[in-house]
């Protein structure tokens, strides 16, 4: 069912409680937290443009962090509105609360085409527990409801669900902004009747955060690349070896399952024949979850099938890579989901890179429509330089998933239908 869009309502005077995806990497500098990445901030200029030329009075809500139902210094969203203000060239207010009686006067003070940013949403436990009272006390500011944070539109949260029941039992709209659009018209409609060749690619970790999505995706894919950690535990399900590679030894029977249906489908599965692998070296410092950091010692191209035992894959090696760019060249509709190494070491960032320049090549070449699922993939299109010469990048990272496996988002769901 399509949704209501900010397009097709008049916002003039009204007071429109937007909620946005502000949650950005940040960093300490000098004592001052510091925005690495503005991605999803700039995602939302085109939607608050619009609100400000319809004359809207602007309230933004976000999360950033998980500061667990507490106010966390250095997860405040202070620096956000700032940057934001930068991007659009117009003041941009911050009040330091989300509710009670200083965002109301502030809120009250809003005139026609001025923005206002809360703090950080999830300094209140209420938010991701849904409190209806919260909720409510959320509501009271506005007269419309817009979700333009696809990110967080898989959870039922105060802000993403909860409210909408306070704008429509007020007779108010509940209405999608313009990226939340464009997230559903590109994950939803585009993949339902793809031009074809359809070639999914798909990377990362675990098999299991994408068993949904594989299987879907094998319903309507003419090619599926695998690369990244997930492709040892495909590997294993082959009865080859994979040394010390990050496996999945518990999910061999889901990749088997989805490569019989691949063969049953026609639909062309293509996992690394060549890989980089490293020797992986115990060292005395430790990762935030107090377990040992490794070492990647002696990095090569590893051209046998199998991988050995005291060694570990962390990159598709050349003959794969261009292999991949064959298919990705020949596409018609590309769907790409997480990274094909550990792209963030330059060493192994080869394989990961070529993939986002073969994509980048036949958007620009064949007219293929390039879609990003969000997450680490498009992290990688942005170090390459190349996020702009894609079709679209989503902003979500678990929403996309749960999205491109067919669930219902909540986030989506509350929203007002045309």
């Amino acid at each position: 069912m399509a949704k209501l869009t900010i397009k097709d309502v008049d916002l003039a005077g009204k007071r429109v409680f937007v909620r946005v995806d502000y949650n950005v990497p940040m960093e300490e500098k000098d004592g001052d937290m510091v925005i690495n990445d503005d991605t999803r901030i700039r995602a939302t200029i085109p939607t608050l443009d619009h609100l400000v030329a319809q004359g809207a009075k602007i309230l933004l809500a976000a999360h950033l962090g998980r500061p667990k139902g507490k106010k966390e210094p250095s997860m405040s969203l202070r620096p956000v509105a700032q940057r934001l203000s930068d991007l659009l060239g117009r003041p941009v207010a911050f009040v330091d609360d989300c509710i009670g009686d200083k965002v109301a006067q502030t809120a009250g003070a809003l005139k026609a085409g001025d923005i206002l940013l809360l703090e950080n949403i999830r300094f209140y436990a209420e938010e991701e527990a849904n409190d209806p009272a919260f909720a409510a006390q959320l509501a009271a500011h506005a007269d419309v409801y817009v979700n333009d944070a696809f990110g967080a539109a898989h959870r039922a949260h105060a802000s993403t669900f909860g409210i909408a029941k306070g704008i429509t039992e007020k007779g108010g709209i509940c209405a999608a902004g313009m990226l939340m659009e464009r997230e559903l018209q590109f994950l939803g409609s585009e993949l339902e009747t793809p031009r074809r060749p359809f070639v999914v690619i798909l990377g990362g970790a675990k098999v299991s955060d994408k068993i949904a999505v594989i299987d879907r995706l094998l319903e309507k894919a003419d090619s599926l690349l695998i690369g990244g950690a997930m492709a040892y535990t495909f590997k294993l399900a082959k009865g080859l070896k994979v040394g010390k590679s990050l496996v999945e030894p518990d999910k061999v029977d889901v990749a088997r399952a989805a490569m019989e249906k691949a063969s049953s489908r026609g639909v062309e599965l293509l996992l690394p024949t060549d890989n980089i692998v490293v020797t992986p070296v115990v060292t005395d410092k430790l990762n935030k979850k107090g377990k040992p950091i490794l070492a990647f010692e002696n990095p090569r191209h590893n051209t046998d099938p199998d991988i050995p035992d005291t060694e570990e894959g962390v990159d598709i090696g050349e003959r794969t890579s261009e292999c991949f760019q064959e298919r990705i060249a020949d596409a018609k509709t590309i769907l790409w989901n997480g990274p094909m190494g550990i792209f963030e070491d330059p060493r192994f960032s080869k394989g990961t890179f070529a993939v986002a320049q073969a994509v980048a090549d036949a958007t620009a070449r064949s007219g293929a429509t390039s879609i990003i699922g969000g997450g680490d993939s498009v992290k990688a299109l942005n170090q390459s330089g190349l996020g702009d010469k894609v079709t679209f990048m989503s902003t979500g990272g678990g929403a996309s998933l749960e999205f491109l496996e067919g669930k219902e988002l909540p986030g989506v769901a509350v929203l007002s239908n045309r």
